[in-house]
């Protein structure tokens, strides 16, 4: 098999306080070398999988790599991936899998005074201006669809496409409804005199702190592994094992490993215990000495202050708790 190519994302994906992509890899057991979050280079080695040749991209950019092979696999927003795709007739750009981090959501945004509860009101409130509404965003493609589709536009514009400018490209034929690109810092528009703003958000605060407030939401989205149709066969396999690698990493944040020692009288109780609330992945395993034996059990987080409780109260002791690192099931 040639090198499978990966597309590793620059940015918010690559942030110790957000994504921290590098710390997933090394956490699903890949020694990386220059994509240490802060410190990225444009080449990245995966020193002990030659398999894998990686580079640095734009979450934006990818999905166009992807699309002409000049990535095999590659890890972006799921946002990302729809706006390359949302002009196609079929999609090139599948999804292997989803990681279940970066989450975000991609969402209309006008002034916070703005009468308005939905996008529909706001396009009838402004049917009969003469001017045109203008819309800025990192997401032309996305944002003209979701017009298209609202209830709204399609009562005023009818079937008409909404013009749309990135940079010196102009296509649509209805000047009345404008969705310009921007290249970052899209909620800075509004007070710049947009009429409305489209992007992504985790939380809303730097919308409420620009002065917005949120419309509706277009989608939401989280990182996740994509591959490109160059991707097949033994690239495919590949790609699919290094998914279970990552994900495994992603499970194991869910879960704590638990050993401790209980007496061989209340073993079966313990057990029944353990099984019967579900507090642990699988079986027990134990390992019985001559009085006591030793439980190790996975559980879930969410459960371990009531399972200790439990335990403790069968005579549990010598009571070790770890995080886990990987959990592939």
């Amino acid at each position: 098999m040639n090198k499978i190519v990966l597309g590793l994302p620059k940015g918010s994906l690559n942030n110790v306080n957000r994504g921290n992509t590098y710390q997933l890899f090394v956490d699903a057991g890949y020694e990386v070398r220059g994509y240490e979050p802060g410190n990225e280079s444009n080449e990245i080695v995966i020193v002990n999988d030659p398999e894998i040749k990686g580079f640095l991209t734009r979450p934006q950019s990818a999905p166009v790599e992807l699309n002409r092979q000049i990535l095999d696999i590659a890890i972006i927003g799921e946002d990302w991936a729809q706006e390359e795709s949302v002009n196609y007739k079929e999609k090139l750009i599948r999804k292997i899998g989803d990681l279940d981090y970066g989450q975000t959501r991609l969402i209309v945004g006008v002034p916070k005074e703005s009468p308005y509860d939905s996008l529909t009101e706001f396009f009838r409130a402004n049917k009969d201006r003469t001017t045109p509404i203008l819309c800025f965003t990192e997401y032309p493609n996305l944002t003209r669809q979701f017009f298209m589709n609202n209830e709204g536009y399609k009562e005023i514009f009818g079937d008409s496409i909404p013009f749309v400018q990135v940079r010196g490209l102009r296509d649509g034929n209805n000047q009345m409804v404008q969705v310009i690109n921007s290249d970052g810092a899209t909620e800075v528009y509004i007070a710049k005199g947009a009429d409305l703003i489209v992007d992504n958000t985790q939380t809303g605060n730097s919308l409420r702190k620009a002065g917005l407030k949120e419309l509706e939401t277009i989608m939401e989205s989280s990182a996740g592994l994509y591959a490109g149709p160059g991707c097949t066969g033994a690239k495919l396999e590949k790609a699919q094992m290094m998914f279970e690698q990552l994900f495994g990493a992603i499970n194991a944040r869910k879960y704590f490993d638990v050993k401790f020692n209980i007496s061989n009288t209340k073993v079966a109780d313990v057990k029944n215990f353990l099984l019967s609330d579900e507090y642990c992945s699988d079986e027990p395993t134990v390992v019985e000495g001559s009085t006591f034996s030793q439980v190790n059990v996975l559980i879930p987080k969410n459960k371990f202050p009531i399972m200790l409780k439990g335990i403790k109260n069968y005579g549990a002791s010598s009571i070790v708790r770890e995080n886990v690192k990987q959990y592939i099931k």
